[in-house]
C-alpha cells in the first residue's frame, strides 16, 4: 500500500449539515458559564419546542460536557464535544462570543 493510501485524512471542519448555526455576541458579555447557558437556553427555547442540551464547551474553564470527550480526539480536527453533539443528533449550535461558550441542542419533541 502506498504511503498516501495508509493515512487517514481528517476533515478540516465539522459537518454541520442539518444544523442551524447561531453566533451571538451579547452586550454586555456573559459574566460566566451560567449566564451564557441562560442566554443559549433562551435562544434554543425560541427556536425549538423541547430543547435538550447535548454537549457544551466553556473556554474560560477549559471544561466540556460530556466530560473528557476530547481525550479520544486529541489529534483530531473536531473537538469531542462537537463530535458528540453532532453524532447524537444536534440540530442547533449556539456559539457565544466566538467560541467562548458553545452549546449543542436537539429538539426532543422531534425524536
Amino acid at each position: 500500500m502506498g504511503e498516501d493510501q495508509s493515512q487517514c485524512v481528517l476533515p478540516q471542519t465539522p459537518d454541520y449539515s442539518g444544523v442551524v448555526l447561531i453566533d451571538l455576541l451579547p452586550t454586555p458579555f456573559a459574566e460566566d458559564y451560567r449566564q451564557a447557558l441562560g442566554i443559549a437556553d433562551a435562544e434554543a427555547h425560541a427556536r425549538m419546542r423541547d430543547p435538550m442540551l447535548l454537549s457544551w464547551y466553556d473556554r474560560d474553564r477549559n471544561f466540556e460536557s460530556p466530560q473528557h470527550a476530547s481525550e479520544c480526539h486529541a489529534a483530531s480536527a473536531v473537538p469531542g464535544y462537537v463530535d458528540y453533539g453532532l453524532q447524537h443528533g444536534a440540530t442547533l449550535r449556539i456559539d457565544i462570543e466566538q467560541g467562548r461558550f458553545v452549546f449543542f441542542y436537539l429538539d426532543a419533541a422531534s425524536v
